[in-house]
């Protein structure tokens, strides 16, 4: 029988916080763990494997359900399963960029509002103006 671990251990290993392993054990992304004669969690390498696995996915921006999708096309093979992952990678990819040209258009209202701070020209602080909804949002400021 394979050597097990203390949850402890299994987040030290993953760099996962505890209460996110118990999480991911709650909603069904990790499975239940064995339990010992004194009732601890014990966990093996197969589950070392799947949390980081999922640790990597959702630094990777991927969502609880977009883990779960990669998850179950994880464990099978064949092109069906590549040309779904292709779909899967290829949707995300859409959201990422789409996150990049906000956090861009964001950009370009934080730097005008703290240009115009730093000219003091505006009777009002243009920080204040932009979080008080008087400017344009990032996402029309990016608008044509």
């Amino acid at each position: 029988m394979p050597t097990e671990i203390a949850i402890g251990e299994l987040s030290r290993r993953t760099q996962c916080n505890i209460e996110t392993i118990r999480y991911y054990e709650r909603i069904g992304l990790v499975p239940r763990p064995r339990r010992s004669a004194g009732r601890s969690r014990r966990y093996d390498a197969e589950d070392i494997a799947r949390l980081r696995f999922i640790r990597r996915a959702r630094e990777l921006g991927f969502t609880l359900d977009g883990v779960r999708a990669l998850l179950r096309l994880s464990a099978e093979d064949g092109e069906g399963i590549r040309a779904e992952m292709r779909g899967i990678a290829a949707a995300h990819l859409t959201e990422v960029r789409t996150k990049i040209a906000d956090l861009r258009a964001l950009e370009c209202v934080l730097a005008d509002a703290l240009r115009e701070c730093a000219a003091g020209q505006q009777p009002r602080c243009p920080l204040i103006a932009a979080l008080s909804d008087e400017r344009a949002s990032p996402a029309t400021a990016a608008a044509p």
